[in-house]
């Protein structure tokens, strides 16, 4: 399982040509699960390819991308479902503090916060090197 204390997972969703994309990005886990959760933009690239085929991979990583770690198999699903959305943003921000906090402010002033789209991951617990 990836750390919860990792800042960053790379998110590699797949294209349609089956090629994958890495985008890193903020993440908190639910609890002990092996549940994480992301967010983005509704009309974002990943979120169209999830749309397209919920299969992801993840590794800890850096800022840039730079991966730490093994990667894992995970199926990736788009939350439609308040109360889900609800905790999510609960462990995000419980996760990133301040950060996140200042995030949603902006995100609000340039009225994107209604825009966002929570994604859920269930990592399988076989890496994959």
């Amino acid at each position: 399982m990836i750390n919860d204390n990792e800042q960053y997972i790379s998110l590699s969703t797949q294209k349609k040509d089956g090629s994958f994309v890495d985008t890193p990005v903020w993440f908190a886990q639910e609890g002990s699960t092996n549940i994480y959760v992301v967010y983005s933009q509704r009309n974002s690239g990943k979120v169209k390819r999830i749309r397209n085929f919920p299969d992801v991979k993840i590794v800890g990583c850096n800022f840039h991308g730079k991966p730490k770690g093994k990667s894992f198999n995970g199926k990736a699903s788009l939350v439609k479902n308040q109360e889900l959305e609800k905790l999510a943003y609960k462990f995000l921000r419980k996760k990133y503090g301040i950060k996140f906090l200042i995030g949603d402010f902006f995100a609000y002033i340039v009225r994107n916060y209604n825009r966002r789209q929570i994604i859920r991951i269930q990592v399988s617990l076989n890496t994959n090197d």
